[in-house]
């Protein structure tokens, strides 16, 4: 399954399942990150990290070590 840390800049896609556990799965839930809803990857930083979405109307960077636990379709 692909990652939203694998999802190149200017691709929109829909989260599939979110994976982790406890906090950080509530902590990437809270900031409006559930399954179905569709991210658009604007920039990501020369390193990877952060990556900046825009999702649900507003925009949102992201680690991504985060990224690693959101999956897409």
């Amino acid at each position: 399954m692909r990652t939203l840390r694998n999802v190149k800049p200017g691709e929109t896609v829909t989260v599939a399942k979110l994976n982790g556990e406890g906090a950080l799965k509530r902590r990437i839930m809270d900031m409006g990150v559930t399954k179905g809803t569709e991210i658009y990857v604007r920039k990501v930083a020369p390193l990877g990290d952060p990556v900046e979405v825009t999702l649900r109307g507003y925009e949102l960077s992201i680690r991504k070590s985060e990224a690693e636990n959101i999956e897409v379709v």
